[in-house]
């Protein structure tokens, strides 16, 4: 099986959930769900289709949209079963880490002037 998701890769979001992780969450067909539901999730959210535009836009935004992509897919790889981590606290931390990086990134593609930039770019 290969990788289906536009913005980023499997390996990347294996990356920040962590090396306690579910293997079972951590594989590549439930990491390409995850990525089809993140990236679905951005284009409505900002309403703006970023998938379709992908392959024209800049390596600065692409690296925007990697970010918040794998960061959501990264957060449901953890959530899917945290008994792995040391405690649920780990497991509760990297979720608030991520979800403040997916945040972030949102909100500066949500806002119409730098979207504008990213698009012209």
């Amino acid at each position: 099986m290969a990788d289906t998701g536009i913005f980023a890769t499997t390996e990347e979001v294996k990356r920040k959930a962590g090396a306690n992780a579910s293997t079972t969450s951590a594989v590549e067909a439930y990491i390409n769900d995850f990525m089809t539901q993140a990236e679905s999730f951005i284009n409505v959210a900002t309403t703006y289709n970023w998938s379709d535009a992908y392959s024209g836009l800049n390596a600065d935004v692409k690296g925007i949209l990697k970010e918040i992509a794998s960061n959501l897919a990264a957060m449901y790889v953890i959530q899917f079963d945290m008994s792995g981590f040391t405690s649920r606290s780990e497991a509760e931390t990297m979720l608030d880490v991520l979800r403040e990086g997916a945040l972030r990134g949102l909100s500066i593609i949500r806002n119409k002037n730098p979207q504008e930039f990213m698009i012209n770019a």
